[in-house]
């Protein structure tokens, strides 16, 4: 009897020795793929202000051709990467292989690989859409590109900065805590605009006294991908939260009251 008592506490310290291992390693690579992806959107956004360096790769085409066919590529993926991850079916799909907690995480660091990837890779265009030189213009514009990253990374709070990014799902897991889906929330400036994040992100793609061709093109593509982003996102949303939402979307702007 004491010996089969051994044997069966020996195998509960076990399980609760492989199960903290494993609920450690799951934070851990949250943690990871928070600093992942919070690396590539904060050089997205500083290179959109000309403030980080792009085009790193030593494989630069002289072809203009070439560049654009690269760029574009480089967009698709990203647009990929971010829209089929983030689809209901891929979600059930990914979720066989690895811990649920862990799947917003993955989403978080293939997102910060592919946005380091497109900008390292990016091919340089040659020519300017516009350099304004006026200093009271400059200002006005730098204004207000600092106020629209600022105006994205509140919106990802007022949602649940740490839902967004995989940190709530993975300490959960760890702590041995249920997961809870968060309720539709309303607040704040998603009382008037559906979409906050995006439109910072527009907003701040946009506002540069200094526009090169390079700055431009990836401008417009990423400005694409929102469009078809945006669309993906809302049939989710409408599956997800069902009259809520359509209620929602009858009465509130995408961006910006009164406009669109």
């Amino acid at each position: 009897m004491t010996y089969a008592a051994d044997l069966s506490d020996t195998r509960t310290l076990t399980s609760e020795t492989n199960s903290y291992i494993k609920r450690f390693g799951v934070l851990t690579y949250g943690l990871l793929a928070y600093g992942i992806g919070c690396l590539g959107l904060f050089w997205l956004i500083l290179a959109m202000g000309g403030l980080a360096p792009v085009s790193l790769s030593t494989m630069q085409s002289e072809s203009v051709l070439i560049s654009i066919l690269t760029n574009i590529g480089l967009i698709v993926l990203f647009g990929l990467q971010h829209s089929i991850m983030a689809r209901p079916g891929f979600k059930d799909w990914l979720n066989r292989y690895i811990p649920t907690a862990a799947e917003r995480s993955t989403f978080m660091f293939m997102s910060g690989v592919v946005t380091i990837i497109a900008i390292y890779f990016w091919q340089p265009l040659p020519g300017t859409v516009w350099n304004i030189e006026n200093p009271v213009v400059q200002i006005s514009l730098w204004s207000v590109y600092a106020l629209a990253w600022v105006y994205l990374l509140t919106a990802t709070f007022i949602t649940n900065h740490f839902e967004l990014m995989g940190l709530r799902q993975v300490y959960l897991y760890f702590k041995k805590k249920p997961y809870t889906a968060l309720p539709f929330t309303r607040k704040f400036m998603y009382r008037y605009s559906r979409h906050p994040m995006m439109l910072g992100f527009l907003v701040g793609m946009w506002s540069s006294p200094y526009m090169s061709i390079s700055h431009f093109v990836m401008a417009a593509l990423l400005t694409v991908y929102i469009a078809v982003g945006i669309m993906l996102e809302e049939r989710d949303l409408i599956n997800r939260f069902g009259n809520t939402y359509r209620k929602y979307k009858k009465e509130i702007a995408t961006f910006i009251p009164g406009m669109y």
